[in-house]
């Protein structure tokens, strides 16, 4: 007796709807903080993600021409250190680039409102990766839980 053709199923064909990927974790964007000294902080973990190796280059900065106040940064990494370039210095738990009088002339009031940036990287002249910092004041949510402590009482007079 001659063996029929058979097909096989797989597990695709025993559920309804189409097999789907697993899904991918949210990519969260790298962010970073200015100080209430002026310094622009990086968590390590911002750096790795980035993937920059901040020790041994220097980094040049600047914002978008012909504007007033600075509502971006620009940081591009350059082997060269000469004085339009600045270092970047560790920290306990983050790297920091101090530029109060910077910021200050670009009316960022940090030590008032504090500030907080996403970083993206950038193409800069073709070859090399640079990063923009969106400087935006931090939000606190309004907080909507119940008032703690005692009971304030009402008095009632009669």
């Amino acid at each position: 007796m001659k063996a029929p053709k058979i097909h096989f199923f797989k597990q695709e064909d025993n559920s309804e709807t189409p097999a789907k990927s697993t899904p991918k974790a949210k990519e969260v964007p790298a962010t970073g903080y200015i100080s209430s000294t002026g310094k622009l902080v990086f968590p390590i973990k911002s750096v790795t993600q980035l993937g920059l190796e901040p020790d041994g280059i220097s980094f040049q900065i600047g914002t978008q021409e012909g504007k007033r106040k600075i509502k971006s940064l620009y940081v591009v990494p350059t082997s060269e250190e000469t004085n339009e370039t600045f270092q970047m210095e560790k920290g306990a738990k983050s790297y920091t680039i101090p530029l109060p009088v910077i910021l200050q002339k670009g009316k960022i009031d940090y030590s008032g409102t504090k500030y907080v940036f996403t970083i993206k990287p950038f193409d800069y002249e073709g070859d090399i990766t640079g990063y923009e910092l969106q400087l935006e004041p931090e939000t606190k949510p309004e907080y909507t839980g119940k008032p703690r402590g005692r009971k304030k009482s009402v008095a009632t007079e009669e």
